[in-house]
C-alpha cells in the first residue's frame, strides 16, 4: 500500500505541475484575446490592469473563456433546468451518447464477424482486409454527409443514421484487433485441438475468443472514443435540434463561445466516463478470465 501511495505521488507531482502550466497559459491568453473587446466597449479610460484582467476574466460572450467561466455555466446548465429540458447538457450528453453506444454496438458485432470470416477464409482475407483498411482513408467528415443523405432519403432519420457513422468509425479498430487476437493462439494449441477433433465453433469460442480478449479492449476503449467523435460530426450537417453537436453548431452559429467549451468539456468527461466503463467490463472479465 505504502508503495503503492508513492508511486501514485511520483506521477500525480508531473501532472499537476504540467495541469498548473496549462491553467497560467490560458489564463494568461484569455487576457490577452478578450482585451480588445473589454477595452473598446467596457473599460474606462483611465483603466488599470486589474480592471482589465477582472473584465476579461468575466465576459459575456469572450473569445477565450476561463476555465472557471466553462465550469460555471456547465454547473449552472445541470443544476437550474430540467434534466429533460435542451437546455440541459445532460440531455445533449445523453442524446449523443445513446447514439454513439447504439453505433458502437453495432461496430462491434460487425467487427468481430468480420474477423470471423477473414480467420476462417485466406480469400476472404485477401479480399476483404484490404478494402476495410482503405475504407478508414475517407474522411469521416466526406462520409457523414453522403450516408445522412441517403438514409434520409430512405425515410430513415434520428438515431440510427448517427449510430451509422458511429459504427464506421468503431468497427475498424475492432476487425483489426480481433484479427490478430483469433490468430493469436501457439500453433501447439490449434494442433492439440485438430487432434482432439473439436469441431471449428468450439475452436473459436473455447480458444480463439479467449486468446483474443487481452486484443478485443484495448481496440473497444479506441472505438467508443472515435465512436463518439462520429456522432457529433454526425449530428452537424443534419441541423440537429438535440446532441452535443448541436449544441456546438448553436454556439458556433451564435457566436458563443461559452456555449462552444461547454460542451466540449461535456463531451470530454463523457469520452472519459465511456471508456472508463469499458476499462470497468475489461478488469471484470479478465480477472474472471484468469480465475477460470
Amino acid at each position: 500500500m505504502n508503495i503503492s501511495l508513492r508511486m501514485a505521488g511520483r506521477h500525480s507531482i508531473p501532472i499537476g505541475v504540467v495541469l498548473m502550466i496549462g491553467l497560467l497559459v490560458w489564463y494568461v491568453l484569455a487576457i490577452a484575446m478578450n482585451a480588445q473587446g473589454v477595452i473598446s466597449r467596457v473599460l474606462p479610460p483611465d483603466w488599470s490592469f486589474g480592471q482589465l484582467v477582472t473584465a476579461t476574466w468575466n465576459m459575456s460572450r469572450p473569445v477565450l473563456p476561463t476555465p472557471h467561466q466553462i465550469i460555471i455555466d456547465v454547473y449552472n446548465s445541470m443544476t437550474q433546468w430540467p434534466v429533460t429540458s435542451p437546455r440541459n447538457l445532460l440531455y445533449h450528453a445523453w442524446v449523443t451518447a445513446e447514439a454513439a453506444l447504439t453505433g458502437f454496438v453495432m461496430g462491434g458485432v460487425l467487427g468481430i464477424l468480420l474477423a470471423i470470416i477473414i480467420i476462417h477464409s485466406k480469400m476472404l482475407d485477401r479480399a476483404l482486409l484490404p478494402w476495410i483498411v482503405a475504407s478508414q482513408t475517407i474522411p469521416v467528415l466526406a462520409i457523414a454527409p453522403i450516408v445522412l443523405v441517403i438514409l434520409g432519403s430512405l425515410g430513415i432519420t434520428g438515431l440510427l443514421p448517427k449510430a451509422v457513422i458511429a459504427m464506421y468509425l468503431c468497427f475498424f479498430p475492432i476487425t483489426i484487433a480481433m484479427v490478430q487476437g483469433l490468430r493469436s493462439p501457439a500453433k501447439l494449441q490449434m494442433e492439440l485441438f485438430h487432434t482432439y477433433a473439436v469441431t471449428p465453433i468450439d475452436t473459436l469460442t473455447l480458444l480463439r475468443f479467449p486468446s483474443a480478449l487481452p486484443y478485443l479492449f484495448p481496440a473497444c476503449r479506441v472505438a467508443i472514443a472515435a465512436g463518439l467523435v462520429g456522432t457529433m460530426v454526425a449530428e452537424l450537417p443534419t441541423g440537429a435540434q438535440a446532441g452535443l453537436g448541436a449544441r456546438l453548431l448553436v454556439g458556433s452559429y451564435y457566436g458563443n463561445t461559452l456555449m462552444i467549451w461547454s460542451a466540449l468539456v461535456v463531451a470530454s468527461l463523457l469520452g472519459l466516463f465511456l471508456t472508463g466503463v469499458v476499462s470497468f467490463v475489461e478488469y471484470w472479465v479478465m480477472r474472471n478470465r484468469r480465475v477460470a
